[in-house]
């Protein structure tokens, strides 16, 4: 089977219906799902049970057929759904980074993300090295024996510079380290993941959602 079709069957396999056959998934808006066998809830509990919910906080029907459709779009094996932007940047750099790691970025990165790495992540003992992310000699300058990671905007926000990602994963993978790009300004014109990224972050409130009314975030990766 050719790309173009494993791509038409992973959109096929994620349609979604209504509880009644709607065109539209139907919204959940439970906080808690039933069990009616108590050994299917263990099993849920250990992550053994595909496509069970045991509390929105973890998962539920409407945020997964958001995950699912975001995970397709980036070509990458899953993704998350998480309460805003700051929230999905935030989670995945600290499941990367533990105290006394290293991480680089760009020192035009969007300002919340900016003074959560120049502010926060001192709290801690992560270290922090803000770089023009177009140079790539200034990149691999900093690279240290704890780095961990390379995290990036596609697009910067606010001055546009444009990540030439595949130059970047070259240089994470010659040392070792992992590639986060945030993709918020440009989902569906680049797709991180295809050119080398790890894991790729949005905030779905901007490009995604359109229109101002909703606040909300994505981890996608494998």
């Amino acid at each position: 089977m050719n790309k173009k079709s494993d791509t038409f069957t992973r959109f096929y396999d994620l349609l979604q219906f209504g509880e009644f056959g709607g065109v539209n998934p139907s919204i959940t808006d439970s906080s808690t799902y039933t069990f009616l066998n108590p050994d299917d809830m263990t099993e849920t509990f250990l992550g053994h049970s595909h496509g069970c919910f045991l509390y929105s906080r973890h998962w539920n029907p409407s945020n997964k057929y958001l995950a699912d459709a975001l995970a397709a779009m980036e070509n990458t094996e899953s993704a998350w759904v998480t309460a805003s932007g700051m929230a999905a940047i935030t989670c995945a750099i600290l499941q990367i980074c533990n105290s006394g790691d290293h991480l680089i970025t760009s020192v035009t990165t969007y300002g919340g993300t900016y003074a959560f790495l120049r502010n926060y992540l001192k709290k801690f003992n992560i270290d922090v090295s803000f770089v023009d992310i177009t140079d790539h000699r200034s990149v691999e300058a900093e690279i240290r024996p704890n780095t961990r990671l390379i995290y990036t905007e596609s697009v910067t926000n606010p001055l546009l510079q444009v990540s030439d990602i595949p130059a970047l994963s070259l240089i994470a993978r010659k040392y070792g380290v992992k590639l986060m790009v945030d993709n918020t300004f440009s989902p569906l014109i680049i797709a991180p993941a295809n050119l080398g990224a790890d894991f790729v972050v949005y905030s779905l409130t901007k490009f995604i959602n359109g229109k101002n009314d909703c606040v909300a975030g994505a981890i996608c990766g494998e």
